[in-house]
């Protein structure tokens, strides 16, 4: 196999992806022998942080330009952010009733300061940043790691040996964990410290995936252990010892993880390409799912898990139910924000011509 698979098949990989984080939000009562591997369904973040470093590279290779690069970035999440979160915090706005004090001292009635607390929830999810408010955690969480990416994509283009910087990332998890006044500080958001380092280790293998780097078949003996031994030691902390050890600590066996998972997924996709019956095929039926997950991922759970899981159909009744819900509505979400994308890019060309 080489590498070159991870890109060719990214848009299935992220299909993959969302599918297993919908099964992870769907709830399992701890006594349940799924229970476990239900919840090694947030892997599909880390795999979406490790995809989103790749694709990061590729093209920053293509065009140095950091304008660009930001401008891209929000066009490309804006848009269904504001549609989807904006109405959330929006329509919840006048019942708000916060369990914590609002940054300027506010109560959550229609003052300034919950004015301010509404401005900062929709333009970039303030409350994640500030008490680990978990709604639509993902999307501030990536424009963070956007942030200062093209920073770091730079320096490894000019000096590779600053690749090695991810292991700084990794040196801060345990930090933020036992030092105690950093994790006074920022350990609230630990969800975010402990994805950082699957982000800039898929920017630092990039550079093989674009090469198409092949590899061996020892390599795959290595894939494989290294699949196995991280996937069941993981199901087995989630089904014995949840919430009995620092989360932190499962996310570095969510880095050999993910990173098999997307190789061994790759492989997957590749073999069973030729299976399509006319125009329909199984990589086709993901790659699209794969499209639309970025509106999958925000609309899923508010709008439709939690009034399906009120019904109380059982795990997979209520998971089927929301898959079928959610695709046309994030569909049609990502088709009115490809159009106001389309409007913007409009305007950026003759603003350039001007």
């Amino acid at each position: 196999m080489d590498l070159g698979k991870i890109s060719r098949y990214r848009g299935e990989l992220m299909g993959f992806a969302i599918i297993i984080v919908m099964l992870f939000h769907v709830y399992t009562p701890r006594a349940d022998a799924f229970y476990g591997l239900r919840r090694m369904g947030n892997l599909g973040v880390d795999i979406f942080f490790f995809l989103s470093g790749i694709g990061l590279w590729f093209s920053w290779c293509r065009k140095q330009d950091f304008r660009r690069f930001y401008y891209n970035r929000i066009v490309r999440i804006y848009p269904a952010w504001l549609i989807v979160a904006g109405y959330y915090y929006l329509s919840r706005f006048k019942s708000f009733q916060p369990s914590y004090p609002l940054p300027f001292g506010g109560t959550g009635d229609a003052t300034v300061d919950s004015y301010i607390d509404l401005a900062g929830d929709i333009l970039f999810n303030w409350d994640f940043w500030l008490h680990d408010e978990l709604t639509f955690w993902y999307v501030p969480a990536t424009m963070m790691l956007y942030l200062v990416a093209p920073f770091y994509m730079e320096l490894v283009r000019r000096h590779a040996v600053f690749r090695y910087l991810v292991v700084l990332p990794l040196m801060w998890c345990i930090i933020v964990q036992y030092v105690t006044p950093v994790h006074q500080a920022v350990g609230h958001i630990e969800i975010f410290w402990s994805r950082v380092p699957i982000f800039f280790l898929g920017i630092n293998c990039a550079e093989a995936v674009r090469q198409k780097k092949n590899l061996t078949p020892q390599t795959w003996w290595m894939v494989a252990v290294f699949f196995l031994v991280s996937l069941s030691a993981c199901v087995w902390l989630e089904q014995m010892r949840h919430g009995r050890f620092p989360l932190y600590v499962e996310r570095m066996l969510y880095i050999v993880l993910a990173i098999t998972t997307v190789i061994i997924m790759s492989e997957v996709f590749d073999r069973v390409k030729k299976l399509a019956y006319g125009h329909f095929s199984l990589n086709a039926l993901f790659a699209w799912v794969g499209g639309i997950s970025l509106e999958m991922y925000l609309f899923h759970v508010e709008y439709v898990l939690k009034p399906i899981e009120k019904q109380h159909l059982g795990y997979w009744p209520t998971f089927l139910l929301t898959l079928v819900a959610t695709l046309p509505a994030a569909y049609i979400i990502n088709k009115v924000a490809g159009y106001i994308i389309v409007l913007l890019n409009k305007t950026a060309k003759i603003k350039q011509q001007q």
